[in-house]
């Protein structure tokens, strides 16, 4: 357990299941508090179980696309806001109808902007937010949960998801021009095929057909996603900066 991040409190959005609870476990283990942020119920039993395990975690509820809400970070923090030292953008929803991703022709609009809303927007609400305790400190980790959709064709995804997380990975590369000079870097993880509720959400025959052109032959799991995170998030990636790291099993390769 590193002493260094026992100082740097670890905000996760998105964090009440899947992916963000895995990823805010590994970072408590690591010895960082986290603040779970989401807008299901579910994160005070996942930031409960943490404490249960002897972590340092806190539940708070957190609509990142709402703007008056997220200008609440510094409240709803309280003494943890000045000792912030990972952002970790990972909130994101991918609607479907009827276990499938709707076609552009047959979008309704306001799906269409709910999706920007939440994915993109609300990590730059987030972002924008955090940037002052980061950069006051000189040291900072920022990692952007990004898609397999955002760096090649997906027949599962969404226009309005592939388009929110393809967004993510531009913002990354400017807060990482951005922040860099004042000590703080910005990195992407694009997870491939992850066994999370979401994917679990899909269509029948869905995640099998993808299995195809997974050179390792299974999906992912959460935690693998979150080891990943967790080395973006300490001192041994302090030279990585506006990097895209795909965790995808080999399914996709640039």
């Amino acid at each position: 357990m590193s002493a260094a991040a026992r100082d740097r409190v670890a905000l996760v959005t998105g964090a009440a299941r899947g992916i963000g609870a895995a990823i805010a476990a590994r970072l408590a283990a690591g010895g960082h508090p986290v603040v779970l942020a989401d807008v299901l119920d579910e994160v005070d039993s996942t930031a409960a179980s943490l404490r249960s395990a002897g972590h340092e975690a806190r539940a708070i509820r957190l609509d990142v696309s709402d703007e008056a809400a997220v200008a609440e970070l510094p409240r709803l923090l309280g003494g943890l806001w000045d000792r912030l030292g990972v952002l970790v953008n990972n909130a994101g929803i991918s609607p479907k109808a009827e276990g499938r991703a709707r076609r552009v022709r047959d979008m309704p609009a306001d799906e269409w902007r709910r999706v920007l809303d939440v994915n993109l927007t609300g990590a730059f609400l987030v972002s924008r937010a955090c940037i002052p305790p980061l950069a006051a400190r000189r040291w900072g980790r920022v990692v952007m949960i990004a898609s397999q959709a955002a760096r090649t064709k997906s027949r599962i995804a969404g226009a309005h998801y592939a388009a929110s997380k393809s967004g993510l990975l531009g913002l990354a590369r400017s807060l990482a021009v951005e922040l860099g000079p004042e000590g703080v870097t910005v990195n992407s993880v694009a997870p491939g095929r992850i066994d999370t509720p979401m994917a679990r959400g899909a269509a029948s025959g869905t995640n099998e057909a993808f299995l195809a052109d997974i050179p390792l032959g299974r999906t992912g799991s959460p935690e693998e996603v979150a080891d990943v995170v967790a080395f973006l998030a300490s001192d041994a990636a302090s030279y990585l900066n506006g990097a895209t790291i795909d965790v995808g099993g080999g399914s996709f390769m640039p």
